[in-house]
Formats: structure tokens, C-alpha cells, sequence
């Protein structure tokens, strides 16, 4: 692998041509609107990665809202973007990384090293004096397949057996009042897993939007698991995506190894009979 951090700079990727960019723009509230701002003006050669298209499987009212898509027919995609197995693939969005994350995570799964997020996304590159376009270039479809993967997750059987046997710590990174149970307004039952820990996503950025260094990310996240392993940590989330944020933290911070819960809040809460926790965390 060439890259050596999850995370790359805007002078990085400037000086990267070569590197592939793929913007991964969205909004929960507009779902279209991440399309729309990348046909507006994009970095030069990047691909729009729809987060429900793409980088999201079918829902089916209790697999959460997005689900993970078939690792296949995300291979495929990238196939057709012209992607190839030695590429560097550089993830951004205009979100402090909350979605470029998630497709720093599936490349990950799929068995592809090379990736990273571009630190302050969009805003990061037009400060740096890069130029965004309007034009698309076609590219040739290009030999990538699945590998072996490198990272990995939890199911909610596994998260319902861990209320009772205690093997990880779940942390959960939505905000602190979704978190509590207050302002809900994504999913039809507000709180969350028993015994989870709560470490908003956007507490790993500083106020231009870009992450903070290793050594802070390393003492916030020791503070919320209380020096637990990673791999006694699963990252969850409202619907498995901002919880990515927080494991590319976790890398950052050199504690690889923790897993993801992709069904996360939402999937656990479709199921009435399975129990919540409101409030703080005691």
C-alpha cells in the first residue's frame, strides 16, 4: 500500500493527479442534493458516489436504513468506474467526512487498502486554491475484484447477546440529545442500546472541519471506552454510516481493529420487543 494515514490533505491530493477522487456529497433531509452539488462543481475527475445508490444496499423496513450494499455489485460499480486495483482512491464530501467515511470503510471490506478520506473535504480543497469542474470523464472499465477483508463487523443477534454476556463495548456516535432519546426525527423510537457509550462523530473535528490530531483522538477515545481494546469496541451509529467517522478516528488514533455495527440504531430499533436506554450515560 502507498498511502500511510486513512487520511490525506488537499495539498496531498493536489499533488496526486493520478490519485482517484470520489465525492460522496449527500444529505438525509434532500437525498438528491449531493448529486445535484456534484453536477455544479466537482474536483477535477472525480466520480459521485450516491450514498443510497451506491453505498447502500434495499431496505426492508428491518435491516435499517442503510443497509449494506451486495459487495459484489459494489465491485461491480467500481469496475464500471474504472477503477483498478492498484488505485489510490481518495473519499470525500462536504460533511467533515460523515459520508466519505463510509466509502472509506466499504473499500476496506472489500479487501482494498489504498483509501483514504480528504481531510476538510470539499471546503479544504477550494481553500487550498484547488478548482472544482463541471465535466465527467468517461472511463474505461478497469479490472477490481474483492479481496480479503480488512476490516469487520457485528450483526444484531451479536449486539442482543452482548447485553447479556458483555464481550464489547458498543459506541454509539450520534449526537448527545439523539443519543439521549431527545429530538428524533430519523427513526420511529428514540434512545439507545443499553450499555452503549456516546461519542458524537463530529467531536473528532476541529472547528474548520478537519480531524484532530492522533494524540487528542487517542485520549477522547480511551476517556469513552475506558482504555478497552479496540477490538473490544463496535462503532454504531443511526444507520452504520457516521459510525465509520469514528473508526477512521480510532485508526487515526492508532487503536485499529474496532468493528461496525451496519445496522446500527435504526435496525436494532425496528423491533419493538428489543430493548432501549434513554438519558445520559450515568
Amino acid at each position: 500500500m502507498s498511502l500511510k494515514s486513512p487520511l490525506v490533505s488537499a495539498a496531498d491530493l493536489a499533488a496526486h493527479p493520478e490519485w482517484r477522487v470520489f465525492d460522496c456529497r449527500h444529505d438525509l433531509s434532500n437525498p438528491e442534493l449531493g448529486a445535484q452539488q456534484f453536477a455544479a462543481g466537482h474536483i477535477p475527475g472525480a466520480v459521485h458516489a450516491h450514498l443510497d445508490r451506491v453505498l447502500s444496499g434495499p431496505t426492508n423496513g428491518r435491516n435499517g436504513r442503510h443497509p449494506l450494499p451486495d459487495p459484489d455489485a459494489l465491485c461491480e460499480w467500481l469496475r464500471a468506474q474504472g477503477v483498478h486495483d492498484s488505485d489510490v482512491i481518495v473519499a470525500c464530501d462536504a460533511s467533515g467526512g460523515a459520508y466519505a467515511a463510509r466509502l472509506w470503510w466499504l473499500l476496506r471490506w472489500l479487501g482494498h487498502g489504498d483509501v483514504a478520506v480528504l481531510d476538510g473535504g470539499l471546503p479544504a480543497w477550494e481553500a487550498g486554491g484547488g478548482v472544482l469542474v463541471t465535466d465527467v470523464v468517461d472511463r474505461t472499465p478497469a479490472r477490481f475484484e474483492r479481496r480479503e477483508p480488512l476490516v469487520d463487523m457485528v450483526n444484531t443477534a451479536d449486539v442482543q447477546a452482548n447485553l447479556e454476556q458483555a464481550q464489547f463495548l458498543v459506541v454509539d456516535a450520534r449526537g448527545a440529545g439523539r443519543y439521549a432519546g431527545e429530538g428524533e426525527t430519523l427513526d420511529p423510537r428514540a434512545g439507545h442500546i443499553p450499555g452503549a457509550h456516546n461519542r458524537p462523530f463530529t467531536d473528532n473535528l476541529d472547528a474548520s472541519g478537519r480531524f484532530h490530531p492522533a494524540a487528542r483522538l487517542r485520549a477522547d477515545f480511551d476517556r469513552v471506552t475506558g482504555g478497552q481494546p479496540p477490538g473490544q469496541v463496535v462503532a454504531q451509529c443511526g444507520s452504520g454510516v457516521t459510525a465509520c467517522h469514528n473508526l477512521l478516528a480510532m485508526e487515526l488514533a492508532g487503536l485499529p481493529g474496532a468493528r461496525l455495527y451496519p445496522g446500527s440504531w435504526s435496525e436494532w430499533c425496528s423491533d419493538d420487543t428489543r430493548p432501549l436506554a434513554s438519558g445520559p450515560l450515568p
